[in-house]
């Protein structure tokens, strides 16, 4: 129950869209919400059970709430965002990203330059950007260097200065990447029309460059300058080979933003694409850390503005992979299902699977802990564990049409395999091929041994099979009152199908899911430690020659015969001293004897 001064609070709560701000004892914001309705939105912290233990800690915190009413949603939005990045609350994912993202700058002076930079001064220059990525800058300006002859100086191009002589030529001009203006080789307007051209490309607007260069062209073909057009042709033949390479819709889609996200238990991720012409433009994956067990379309809204603003899109049109409530003004919103629009949100939720990947590897190398902890996190959201599965067992079946029955115990450790614990179990109560048996006695003798022996028990059981395998592994459980105090599951081998005691239908599982990847895992590793194991006894046990049916000569005796004699015929053959030397005088007189009873007799 609230407390008087929080209940007085919700009483007074306006109707009205905006912010509110939950503050604890200290005045110290907690955490920062908007909310169409903030009455209804504040007053739901109190008014029902929390499923979440994370938003249930923090609302033990709260002992007072600011709120600050605004005209629309989308306005409390922003407004959200920029409070949480000025106070960066304890309970709020953090929008803030430190890494600088280099961008393109066109510089305001005369013949402006096009360059990198990470530093953006407010002194009128243009800048296009930010580029995610350091290779796809270079590569547009590249594309840039070879279309146009700009200048890489940074001599002040004044008219007075080139007027006056100041300046020489360099290397550049000589091997035709300038044209010269320093020394007044080039008209200004000449070399303003390459830098309008330049800007339209990293807009994004090839189709807009194309066309001007068609019209160059023409134009130097109508004035029977054909070199020129010649040269006009092949810069038009670049910028169209760039623009096949990079499109990926139909290129009638332009000045599109995508917006996809998924996430795992600890972090979300959202991927925004740049469209113009049906090419990328920009990709940039955000990694966010959730907080208060957000919803995807919670985090999705959050990020939007943000992502655009950083980006500073104008485009009026977005893509999302998730419903949205939220209304932008001027903005249309679409839940693409089928066709290149599609395609889009599925290749944003590619690049994103990939950045993700390439974290996860990195985090492994860099502090493998981190990593361990998170892949617990996932697995125990996945499969609605009490607690993390930090220790794991699977158990397999292994026979032959009955014949040396076996089971196979293998055991994982912090999501790693933890070998010198694996066990194996001959069979000794089933009769025939009875499998579900088979388990039952697998599972009772592994966890009344542990129990005797006061060793930990894991967190999870993985039972090798479906529901019949599954309730046999339960039963074992039951017998010995561990029902409810140990996790179990089976996974059955055609569909990956995952089942749980109690659960009409079964659990599937993303296939490229880092939990399902964990159990397979370790079934397969128990299916190999099992048909090693029963290999084995199935060899010795089709092993058997006549000198095993020799009382008093062990399988270690036949073995040194047969590798000293080759064959049991040899063996019969031999003398008493040969057979002495091999396997010593008691053992090789039983032997002899065997095959020379009347010799021996004598």
């Amino acid at each position: 129950m609230p407390s008087d001064k929080i209940a007085n609070i919700l009483k007074s709560l306006s109707n009205k869209p905006g912010v509110y701000q939950h503050l604890d004892k200290n005045g110290k914001i907690l955490y920062i919400g908007k909310a169409k309705d903030l009455k209804k939105r504040v007053s739901s912290y109190f008014n029902k059970n929390l499923d979440s233990a994370r938003i249930r800690v923090m609302v033990s915190k709260i002992a007072d709430i600011h709120t600050i009413i605004t005209e629309t949603e989308f306005d409390a939005l922003l407004l959200e965002n920029n409070l949480i990045k000025e106070y960066q609350p304890r309970y709020n994912i953090n929008l803030k990203d430190d890494k600088t993202y280099p961008w393109i700058c066109i510089k305001k002076e005369p013949f402006p330059r096009i360059f990198p930079t990470r530093n953006l001064i407010k002194d009128g220059s243009e800048y296009f950007g930010p580029y995610a990525s350091g290779k796809v800058m270079k590569t547009v300006l590249g594309l840039i260097r070879q279309l146009y002859t700009l200048r890489t100086c940074k001599l002040n191009l004044s008219p007075e200065n080139i007027e006056s002589g100041k300046y020489r030529v360099c290397l550049e001009y000589h091997i035709g990447n300038c044209k010269g203006p320093c020394e007044g080789l080039q008209k200004e307007e000449s070399y303003l029309d390459d830098v309008q051209s330049a800007r339209a490309l990293l807009k994004g607007h090839l189709n807009q460059v194309k066309q001007m260069l068609q019209e160059q062209m023409r134009e130097a073909a109508a004035d029977l300058q054909f070199e020129t057009a010649q040269a006009l042709k092949e810069k038009f033949e670049i910028v169209d080979r760039y623009q096949a390479k990079s499109t990926v819709v139909h290129p009638g889609i332009t000045n599109v933003d995508v917006f996809s996200i998924f996430s795992d238990a600890e972090f979300a991720y959202v991927n925004f694409l740049k469209i113009m012409d049906g090419s990328v433009l920009q990709s940039h994956t955000l990694e966010l850390k959730k907080k208060l067990d957000e919803k995807d379309s919670e985090i999705l809204e959050m990020a939007i503005p943000e992502l655009r603003q950083r980006f500073k899109s104008n485009a009026t049109e977005i893509y999302v992979s998730e419903e949205i409530g939220l209304e932008i003004p001027e903005l249309k919103v679409f839940r693409p299902q089928r066709g290149d629009k599609k395609s889009l949100i599925d290749l944003s939720l590619k690049n994103g699977r990939y950045f993700r990947l390439e974290k996860l590897k990195n985090i492994q190398i860099v502090d493998p802990d981190r990593h361990v902890k998170r892949l617990m996190t996932q697995m125990q959201q996945d499969l609605r564990l009490a607690e993390e599965p930090r220790h794991i067992e699977c158990f397999d079946n292994s026979n032959i049409q009955g014949t040396n029955p076996v089971s196979a115990c293998v055991v994982f450790k912090e999501g790693k395999p933890s070998k010198k614990d694996y066990r194996h179990f001959n069979i000794k109560t089933v009769e025939g091929p009875d499998d579900y048996a088979s388990m039952y006695e697998a599972v009772y003798r592994r966890y009344r041994r542990l129990l005797n022996e006061d060793e930990p028990l894991p967190q999870l059981i993985v039972i090798d099979g479906g529901k019949g395998q599954l309730g046999a592994g339960l039963k074992a459980l039951e017998d010995l009152e561990l029902r409810g105090k140990i996790a179990i599951l089976g996974i059955a081998k055609r569909l990956e199908e995952l089942y749980f005691p109690g659960d009409k239908y079964p659990l599937y599982l993303d296939k490229r899911s880092e939990t399902l990847k964990v159990i397979q895992r370790l079934r397969d590793e128990a299916h190999r430690f099992g048909i090693t194991h029963h290999r084995n006894r199935r060899s010795k046990g089709t092993f058997k020659s006549e000198l095993n049916d020799i009382k008093g000569i062990g399988d270690e005796s036949v073995k040194l015969l047969l590798r000293k004699f080759r064959s049991v015929k040899k063996v019969q053959e031999a003398d008493l001293k040969s057979l002495e030397e091999v396997i010593g005088t008691k053992r090789a007189t039983i032997v002899f004897k065997h095959y020379h009873p009347q010799d021996s007799e004598q």
